[in-house]
């Protein structure tokens, strides 16, 4: 039997590739002759560049830059053999590598300094991931990180953390890096947000990354003001289009730079050759650390489902946990939603044994598959 294993990471516990191997080891435990393929997976957050590496293969490159606290940071990138450079925000501005510092204090700036180091290496295709970030900066800092200013009403700087944007009057576009102008930039993302209101990047996303309740009016508004001034330097309103509140708000800023937007599971699989590698197969296999109903929206394995759908090849979900799905969607993509968890488990243990678990799981399902076959 041919399996084409594709998972997502089960984030804090193992990356996609060991996610796919332990299922791959127990599948060849119930079926010692099977033939798996794997095609780890990811949606544009932490991850990407090692799911893309581990399927492409391609050349890492590193610069130097700052972080989102503003510390030095040496961070890596990759070069796809068709050209392609591909960064992770997670990597520059990523929310578990943030230490004490207020979310307002935080900044986009590296993720600028990584789109510029890709430039100086003469790429004019480049693909930002943008999940997992710690910031809520509206893309400020990115600006500045390729040669934009901000400036407030006396002409005076005014640095791009989010409780310094109420003070932008305008942003100088003269040392704009102008290789951007010949650059084709993707935004890779699994949401769809906008910049502002209730839908937005603040009122969504601020509170994981520590934006209090009674923050959130006052940093949107922050964020709406200092985006009047960039929309009428870029001369075009981006605030509405979709993405724009990723990352929070640094979808924004790649909008305005002429970036378009994309889903990071549909890029990565068209990348990754997904499609051709589901025909190949007799059954698919995903997954992902927590399923629900959001799964479905633009999620990895909700990616992989549409495809093996489209190709008539059964598809299956193994996840850390499922979720209930009082209305059935989720279970309507699959052919079978199961946990790794097969007892009472607490986060920790199920984290820790993940791969052990993830064997057990696979190979109990390879062998129900076995038998449906001999018995057909």
């Amino acid at each position: 039997m041919r399996w084409l294993i594709a998972p997502d990471s089960f984030k804090g516990s193992l990356a996609a590739r060991q996610v796919a191997e332990a299922m791959a080891r127990g599948i060849r435990r119930a079926d010692p002759g099977a033939e798996c393929r794997l095609c780890p997976m990811a949606d544009g957050g932490e991850g990407t560049l090692d799911a893309l590496h581990a399927a492409l293969g391609g050349e890492w490159h590193t610069a130097s830059v700052h972080d989102a606290e503003g510390s030095p940071l040496d961070v890596e990138w990759l070069l796809l053999p068709n050209g392609v450079a591909v960064i992770e925000a997670a990597r520059v501005v990523g929310l578990p590598a943030v230490g004490s510092s207020d979310v307002h204090e935080r900044d986009t700036r590296g993720v600028g300094e990584l789109i510029r180091a890709c430039l100086d290496a003469g790429v004019r295709h480049i693909a930002v991931g943008l999940g997992g970030s710690s910031t809520n900066d509206g893309g400020a800092g990115c600006l500045v990180g390729l040669g934009g200013r901000l400036l407030d009403g006396q002409g005076q700087l005014v640095d791009p953390r989010p409780d310094q944007l109420g003070r932008v009057a305008a942003v100088d576009l003269a040392g704009l890096d102008a290789r951007l102008e010949v650059t084709k930039l993707e935004l890779w993302s699994d949401v769809d947000n906008p910049l502002l209101g209730p839908h937005g990047a603040t009122a969504v996303f601020g509170p994981q990354k520590g934006v209090a309740a009674n923050a959130v009016a006052p940093l949107d508004a922050a964020l709406s003001h200092f985006a009047a001034a960039a929309d009428h330097a870029f001369g075009q309103p981006c605030t509405d289009l979709p993405g724009s509140g990723a990352a929070g708000g640094l979808g924004y800023a790649l909008h305005l730079l002429g970036g378009r937007c994309h889903s990071g599971a549909a890029a990565l699989a068209e990348h990754a050759g997904l499609a051709e590698a589901i025909a190949w197969a007799d059954w698919v296999l995903t997954g992902e650390g927590c399923s629900d109903g959001q799964t479905l929206a633009g999620k990895a394995p909700a990616r992989v489902a549409e495809l093996a759908r489209a190709a008539g090849v059964p598809v299956s979900l193994l996840s850390g946990a499922v979720l209930p799905d009082a209305e059935g969607r989720l279970a309507a993509h699959f052919d079978g939603c199961f946990s790794l968890c097969n007892r009472p488990l607490t986060l920790d243990a199920a984290m820790q044994d993940a791969g052990p678990l993830l064997e057990q799981a696979a190979e109990q399902l390879a062998r129900l598959l076995q038998a449906g076959r001999r018995s057909s």
